[in-house]
């Protein structure tokens, strides 16, 4: 298993990317191609450590990109074209050309999807990619998608959302039969606007185990491990859920600051309240796929840290390994057969 990682995309690269991979290589013996300015990666490995890295007993090749892709760019897809050398550019032609089996990268989202659907193309009958992105919930996480790749969607975009994050909370994630739950105003099927109430008819007629619409308040709760929206209303959620996990955790420490003998005995809390970080914590997830694009595709969060960017290549890595594409594919293509019907 081969997985390419753009050393220059996130905020804080390439020595966030840099120290993620040597974690990386701590968790998994697969090959990982870092991709960017080689005399850079050089360097930024040097700084780890007095002497220098032996790449090949760490299973680490370096492929020069020479162009880099900005954080903020303002037209993505068009940065994609013009700088065909950049390191997100070259991530994504070598799953294309078949030299990685997965990319990763924590850089411009916008041109990480523009990369993905440029060189390794959309998979036949998909209309729509999506992103999906795992979710802390009560019990465990679900998965919503889209997050953000789609604002404006149609019937048609939800229905192949609901199949492809079913297909992929089941192979990788390792729930047999995950519900499936479509985000709207109220339970009810007649609840919703006319996108949602659309997509139930569809969603229902399906193989998935669709259980209907769900409240933003269920989504916590467990009720559906897949969660479908439009990436409008899946990005507003992801951003208020780590928003409202941040004030959680601030509001914890600020009464037990107040309260000396709660404070006393926040030693004996730390081990509860550090299991309640890493459940809310972005980095432990590492990275949301792209769905719907021939090879396998991980998009980070631009803040990523070490941890998160082990992580993302590991997610690569098992998303790889379950042959998620060829998965999506044959479901795809069964449920565009079952319409023409």
């Amino acid at each position: 298993m081969t997985i390419a990682i753009d050393i220059m995309g996130g905020d804080f690269a390439p020595d966030a990317t840099i120290e993620g991979v040597m974690l990386a290589c701590k968790y998994t013996k697969h090959k990982i191609l870092l991709v960017g300015p080689e005399k850079l990666i050089v360097n930024e490995f040097l700084k780890h450590s007095k002497k220098h890295y032996n790449f090949v007993s760490l299973n680490i090749e370096i492929v020069n990109a020479t162009e880099v892709i900005a954080m903020d760019e303002q037209h993505p897809a068009k940065a994609v074209r013009q700088k065909k050398d950049s390191s997100i550019s070259v991530c994504a032609r070598l799953v294309a050309e078949g030299k990685a089996d997965a990319f990763v990268s924590m850089g411009n989202s916008g041109a990480i999807m523009a990369a993905a659907l440029f060189y390794l193309k959309r998979i036949d009958g998909i209309i729509r990619p999506a992103i999906a992105t795992p979710f802390p919930t009560v019990s465990g996480k679900c998965i919503i998608a889209d997050m953000g790749a789609n604002v404006d969607c149609k019937p048609e975009h939800l229905l192949q959302f609901g199949i492809m994050a079913s297909i992929f909370c089941e192979k990788v994630g390792g729930i047999k039969y995950p519900k499936v739950g479509l985000v709207s105003i109220g339970e009810e099927s007649t609840k919703g606007n006319e996108l949602t109430l659309a997509a139930f008819e569809l969603l229902k007629k399906t193989n998935i185990n669709f259980v209907g619409n769900i409240e933003g308040r269920d989504i916590p709760k467990s009720k559906a491990d897949v969660i479908i929206c439009d990436g409008f209303v899946g990005n507003i959620i992801l951003k208020f859920g780590e928003g409202l996990a941040e004030m959680m955790l601030e509001l914890i420490k600020k009464k037990l600051k107040r309260h000396p003998i709660a404070w006393a005995s926040f030693p004996f809390l730390w081990f509860a309240i550090k299991d309640l970080r890493n459940k809310v914590d972005y980095s432990e997830f590492g990275g949301a796929p792209l769905l719907g694009v021939n090879g396998v595709c991980i998009i980070g969060h631009g803040s990523s840290n070490s941890k998160a960017i082990k992580n993302a290549i590991l997610a690569g890595a098992k998303a790889a390994k379950h042959n998620l594409t060829t998965e999506i594919k044959e479901a795809i293509a069964k449920c565009n057969n079952k319409e023409e019907k």
